[in-house]
């Protein structure tokens, strides 16, 4: 593991009890990690120009060139967090950067959607156009968790966005499902460190509220590119179904879905029991391999 600084001297807010920044590791959410074993308290950050063992959801591997992607970790000790809503702070971690990336980059608000349950992605087209629905994903969030419940609850939030990464240079395998913050922005290089500089300054205030319990349940509801839609839902057995997307539930972080038509209640889907959420009326960017954390 090779470190390339550390910003620690430049995290003067008591949010963050230690940052580091380096230039290869095999996984910010291992970093990150071990540092909560080795009694580091919150709110931890580590972040790297490389990763050579990137994963995402289902243990997907994930892969980004050197300086591409902005690749993060961030580790809580969510005590004031009863278990049942530690998914927010995935939720928190999400929504600071739809933010920061629509400023950064120039994009309008809401340009960013949360395919529900770890994807932040960008549509194609707009309303009015038939082919809207095809999804692409700009970034991935994975959360591991320990010992809720515990007296020593950790949960590690990784994030993986695609920021000065040109499509020419996308994955073969990838390039119809995937995107950048250079492509939806139409060619315009986008630093890094400005994208991480307004992601910090967002999570910083999120936390504090989130501490105090007021979680950013407009935001979160808003961005969520499934409500109202038909979804397909795969299962780890290989079965799926298609299904109303109702919404997301804020106490549970569940999906809210029906049988089109049918009558029946209402359901919560937990992402524990998917393999992949899909809209059912176009291509998604499920099969994209997930966030390399």
């Amino acid at each position: 593991m090779t470190v390339a600084g550390t910003d620690d001297q430049r995290a003067a807010s008591s949010v963050f009890s230690r940052r580091e920044r380096f230039a290869i590791v095999g996984s910010t959410n291992d970093v990150v990690r071990d540092w909560l074993l080795a009694g580091v308290p919150e709110v931890c950050l580590a972040t790297a120009d490389e990763q050579t063992a990137g994963r995402g959801r289902e243990g997907r591997n994930w892969f980004a060139p050197p300086g591409a992607a902005l690749l993060l970790s961030l580790g809580f000790r969510p005590k004031w967090l009863s278990p049942d809503r530690v998914w927010r702070l995935a939720a928190l971690v999400s929504l600071a950067m739809c933010e920061a990336a629509e400023e950064v980059a120039g994009l309008a608000d809401g340009t960013i959607r949360l395919k529900w349950p770890n994807d932040l992605a960008v549509e194609d087209a707009g309303p009015a156009d038939p082919r809207r629905g095809r999804l692409r994903k700009l970034a991935g969030v994975l959360g591991e968790t320990d010992g809720l419940g515990s007296a020593d609850p950790r949960a590690v939030i990784g994030l993986g966005i695609n920021v000065d990464w040109p499509a020419v240079t996308f994955p073969s395998e990838l390039a119809a499902t995937m995107t950048s913050l250079h492509e939806v922005t139409g060619g315009r290089s986008i630093a890094p460190n400005d994208l991480m500089d307004a992601f910090t300054s967002r999570l910083e205030g999120g936390v504090a509220r989130l501490r105090e319990d007021r979680f950013q349940a407009s935001g979160w509801l808003s961005r969520q590119v499934t409500n109202g839609r038909e979804v397909r839902l795969e299962h780890p057995d290989g079965t799926d179904e298609t299904l109303s997307a109702r919404g997301v539930d804020l106490e549970t972080g569940a999906l809210i879905v029906a049988a089109p038509g049918s009558g029946q209640a209402d359901r919560r889907v937990v992402s524990g029991e998917i393999r992949h959420v899909r809209l059912a009326s176009a291509d998604t960017a499920a099969q994209s391999p997930g966030l390399g954390v």
